[in-house]
C-alpha cells in the first residue's frame, strides 16, 4: 500500500505520529512542498492508496477525487476538513477519516499574538537585531476590551486568560446565551457592539456556509 503525506512543510509528520504498525505494510512517502494546480495534484497523487492531508493546506475537491481511480482512503489532522468534497468521497467509496486535536496549541498562539501586536515584539526585535533599539511603546492589555467572537472549545479559555489579564471580555456568536458568556467571566453584547469596543478581537468559529462572511467590511468599520 502507498501512503501520501502531503503539505509538510516543517517535516515534523513522521515524528508526531506512530506509523510503527505500518512497518513491511506500506511505503509512505512524505511531501514538503505544496502545490495548487489540480492537474500537478493528481498526477502526484494518482499511485497511492492513502493520502494524509494537514488540515486545508491542500483542497481535495470533486475533480481531484474523480481522477484518483486507486485512492481508498483520506485521512486529515482534525476531526473536520472543509477542503474535502465529502459527498464526492462517499460516491467513490474513498473513507475520510480525521485524527484528534487538543486546543490547547491554538489558545496558546492566540495569546501569543494578541501580546506580540500589543508590545510590538516583531518589529522591536527586527529593530536590535539590525542594530536599533526601542521604537515604540507598547500598549497595557489591563483595561482594555477584548472581543471574543466564537466562544466554544478555543473561545471559552481566550476568554478566561483575557480576564487574568485584567481586560474586560465582552463576546458574540449567533447561538450564545448570557449565562454561558457568564460563565467564563464575559458579557454577551450584540454583533455590532462587539465591533465598536474592541479593543482586540479574537474569532475562534468553524468555516461553514453559515459564518463565511461573518467578517466583512461593514464590521470592521465600526471598529476603532
Amino acid at each position: 500500500m502507498n501512503i501520501a503525506i502531503l503539505d509538510d512543510y516543517q517535516g515534523v509528520a513522521l515524528e508526531i505520529a506512530d506509523w510503527s504498525p505500518l512497518r513491511g505494510r506500506a511505503e509512505i512517502t512524505v511531501f514538503r512542498d505544496h502545490i495548487a494546480d489540480p492537474d500537478a495534484v493528481v498526477e502526484r497523487l494518482l499511485p497511492f492508496d492513502v493520502v494524509c492531508v494537514m488540515r486545508e493546506r491542500t483542497p481535495l475537491s470533486r475533480a481531484i477525487l474523480e481522477r484518483l481511480p486507486r485512492l481508498k482512503l483520506v485521512a486529515s489532522t482534525g476531526s473536520r476538513n472543509a477542503s474535502i468534497d465529502m459527498v464526492a468521497a462517499q460516491e467513490r467509496g474513498v473513507t475520510v477519516v480525521g485524527t484528534g486535536y487538543h486546543s490547547t496549541p491554538t489558545i496558546e498562539l492566540t495569546w501569543g499574538l494578541i501580546l506580540a501586536s500589543a508590545r510590538h515584539i516583531a518589529a522591536e526585535s527586527a529593530a536590535v537585531r539590525s542594530g536599533g533599539w526601542q521604537r515604540e511603546v507598547g500598549s497595557d492589555l489591563a483595561g482594555k476590551t477584548l472581543a471574543v467572537l466564537g466562544l466554544g472549545r478555543i473561545g471559552e479559555p481566550v476568554a478566561r486568560i483575557g480576564v487574568a489579564f485584567g481586560m474586560e471580555v465582552i463576546a458574540w456568536s449567533q447561538n450564545l446565551t448570557a449565562e454561558k458568556a457568564e460563565a467564563v467571566g464575559a458579557r454577551l453584547v450584540g454583533k455590532d457592539e462587539l465591533f465598536r469596543r474592541a479593543d482586540v478581537l479574537t474569532i475562534h468559529v468553524i468555516l461553514s456556509q453559515r459564518t463565511r462572511g461573518l467578517v466583512g467590511a461593514a464590521e470592521l468599520r465600526l471598529m476603532k
